[in-house]
């Protein structure tokens, strides 16, 4: 069965927003507020797209960004779109470290970044090898052109289109290509998750992830609804988003619900705006899926990767016991299998070409296209898939995976530390968080977790990947071979938490 179509994403975001340019677009921020409508932000996108062609950025050209939920985003992915380019998301709290090796990897032709923006503040050393940088509130408007650019620039839609650097079991993020077929098809099938009547919705999922970027600038212009951002998650704003704007919220990270329905300010005649919440990118507990049906909450949860974004679901018709304690069953067009271990492997339209780095493609895919994800699950006798542990090192925080391996790295440069390994750890809000476990060098003071978080910072991480929790153990659990048995970390450090 043919899944893909031969149009690009230029091609159907001109549609769409002829279609739907008179639609609201807002941005809901206490550091840069917008409110137009889409036509007015493609009129931005056209006249970027002018200026950098206009530069020599032709289809093929690599155009990278790291922007928080703003306008701008959206025009620079617009942009990219029209001229048949390859975008780079970064995420916005990304460190310099991280930006570094992205921009490494991907070797942009252009990059459009903030000023500055909560911690991300623009250091031009970072991006001092790419010829053409836009910095939003400080020259971004330079590279608009007065006239806006009418056409989409002709490309193959089966060329790449995105490449996503998502964190793994290797110390640097991963590039990850997709093509303008696979996310074509993702943002159909996302579209055709969603109910008609969920009504106005608020994005607050970064879009420097390429899933808050399709679902914040791709997918309302071809489903024909309008676009509300937040940069920052703010569940007062939400809230008052509730009152004055009839804004909903149609889920995300498990975090995200808690702090909504925990907060102070939120009342009952607010669970109108929750009707349906979809649940996934981080551990969610069944006692949670429970609570929200106890609320007259309709949940739902689902399960994919960035290689891979959408691969099983459960649906709004399933029965109740399977939507709430389930990660549902594939996808329209997705095959799923399970290896001896009961890892889960799969393939399907939307899967991802590959990696940037070869190697890496080698070891995780199959000839036949079957892609090993990492994770482990177990298929009952009526195809609903659960996840119930990960092979990979990976910690999922409030939605953002965290490379254990990046982590430990960091800790290793620390005087006092021999040998470290960094699990999960459960949390309440976040699903998972940062634990650190070290065996101390002779002679060295166990360092304290504002000691740890500060040479972190110093080195430029990320603040979601330093450690919110630090053990000493005097040896680590190993398997005959010597290998640590990481199992037993995450059960030492469960039983510390609740010590």
């Amino acid at each position: 069965m043919g899944w893909w179509t031969d149009e690009s994403l230029g091609t159907v975001l001109g549609r769409g927003l002829h279609e739907h340019g008179a639609l609201g677009f807002h941005v809901h921020s206490k550091t840069r507020p917008y409110s137009g409508t889409l036509a007015d932000v493609e009129v931005v996108a056209r006249r970027l797209a002018a200026g950098l062609h206009a530069r020599g950025v032709r289809p093929g050209d690599v155009i990278a960004f790291q922007l928080p939920n703003w306008m701008e985003a959206a025009a620079t992915f617009w942009a990219a779109s029209i001229l048949g380019t390859v975008v780079v998301p970064i995420v916005h709290f990304y460190g310099p470290k991280e930006v570094a090796f992205i921009l490494a990897d991907a070797r942009p032709r252009v990059f459009i970044t903030a000023e500055s923006f909560g911690r991300m503040t623009y250091d031009p050393t970072v991006s001092a090898g790419v010829p053409i940088v836009g910095v939003v509130g400080g020259g971004f408007d330079e590279l608009l052109d007065d006239e806006p650019l009418c056409d989409v620039l002709d490309v193959d839609p089966g060329q790449a289109a995105l490449i996503a650097h998502t964190s793994g079991t290797t110390s640097d993020p991963k590039g990850v290509v997709h093509t303008h077929q696979t996310l074509g098809f993702e943002t159909r099938q996302q579209i055709a998750n969603y109910q008609t009547d969920r009504g106005r919705q608020l994005n607050a999922l970064p879009v420097g992830h390429f899933m808050g970027m399709l679902t914040a600038f791709l997918v309302p212009v071809l489903d024909g609804t309008p676009v509300d951002l937040c940069d920052e998650w703010d569940p007062k704003l939400v809230i008052g988003l509730m009152d004055s704007d009839g804004v909903g919220f149609g889920g995300g990270p498990t975090y995200f619900v808690t702090s909504l329905l925990d907060h102070p300010d939120f009342r009952r005649d607010h669970l109108r705006y929750l009707k349906y919440i979809g649940l996934g990118g981080s551990t969610i507990p069944a006692a949670f899926t429970r609570r929200l049906t106890d609320l007259g909450i309709t949940a739902t949860r689902a399960y994919g990767s960035t290689e891979h974004p959408s691969v099983t679901g459960t649906k709004i018709s399933a029965p109740e016991e399977k939507r709430l304690s389930t990660d549902g069953t594939p996808r329209l067009g997705v095959e799923i299998r399970l290896g001896e271990d009961g890892e889960i492997l799969t393939r399907g339209p939307d899967l991802c070409l590959g990696y940037t780095d070869t190697t890496l493609t080698a070891e995780v895919f199959e000839d036949e296209g079957w892609y090993h994800t990492g994770d482990i699950g177990v298929l009952d006798a009526d195809g609903y898939l659960t996840i119930v542990d990960r092979k990979s090192d990976m910690i999922i925080r409030g939605g953002e995976n965290v490379s254990a391996a990046a982590v430990e790295e960091v800790l290793l440069t620390l005087p006092a530390v021999a040998d470290a390994v960094v699990v999960s750890a459960p949390d309440v809000r976040l699903g998972e968080r940062v634990a650190a476990v070290v065996r101390l060098r002779s002679g060295h003071l166990m360092p304290t977790i504002d000691e740890v978080r500060k040479h972190f910072d110093a080195t430029g991480v990320a603040r979601q990947k330093w450690p919110e929790e630090i053990h000493e153990v005097d040896d680590f659990p190993r398997t005959p071979s010597g290998k640590v048995q990481k199992h037993r970390v995450r059960e030492l450090v469960a039983r510390a938490g609740g010590e």
